[in-house]
C-alpha cells in the first residue's frame, strides 16, 4: 500500500509538506505510511484518495483502475452552491457575530489559520456532497 499512497501523492504533484497544509496529516506518519512502517485507517484513507483523485478501492488492494470514477464528480451546480456557502462561512468567520473574527483559545486567529479552518471544511462539504450523491431517496427509485 505504501507504494500506491507514494505513486498517486507523486502523480499529483505533492510533496509531503503539502498533504500536511492540506490534511493536517503529518509528515513523519505520512512517511511511515508510504514506507509501509504503518498504515493508515479507513478515514486517513479516504481523505488521501480524495486528496490524490484516485480510487480508494485501488488505495487498499492495488486492484482496478487508479483514477477514481467520475461517476460521483460535482456538478456545476454543486460547485456553484459549494462556492456560495463557502463565501458565506468565511464572511461569517471574519467578521463574526458581534463584529469579532473567529478565535481560538482566547485569541483571534490569524487569517492564514482561517483559510486552512476554511479549506477542511470545503474539503468535507465537497466529500459530503459526493457521498449523498451516491443515495437516491425511497420515494424517488424506479423514478428514473
Amino acid at each position: 500500500m505504501g507504494e500506491r499512497l507514494k505513486l498517486a501523492r507523486e502523480r499529483t504533484g505533492l510533496k509531503q509538506t503539502q498533504v500536511k497544509e492540506r490534511t493536517n496529516i503529518n509528515n513523519k506518519t505520512l512517511s511511515g505510511y508510504e514506507n509501509n512502517v504503518s498504515e493508515p485507517d479507513s478515514a486517513t484513507l479516504a481523505i488521501l484518495a480524495e486528496l490524490y483523485g484516485v480510487s480508494y478501492k485501488w488505495l487498499i488492494t492495488g486492484e482496478g483502475s487508479m483514477i477514481e470514477e467520475t461517476s460521483n464528480t460535482l456538478s456545476d451546480e454543486d460547485e456553484k452552491d459549494i462556492a456560495k456557502r463557502m463565501e458565506k462561512l468565511k464572511k461569517d468567520l471574519m467578521e463574526g457575530a458581534n463584529g469579532e473574527a473567529l478565535s481560538f483559545r482566547g485569541e483571534p486567529m490569524s487569517p492564514e489559520a482561517i483559510e486552512s479552518v476554511l479549506d477542511a471544511i470545503e474539503f468535507a462539504e465537497r466529500q459530503a456532497t459526493r457521498a449523498n450523491k451516491k443515495y437516491t431517496p425511497k420515494k424517488y427509485r424506479g423514478k428514473e
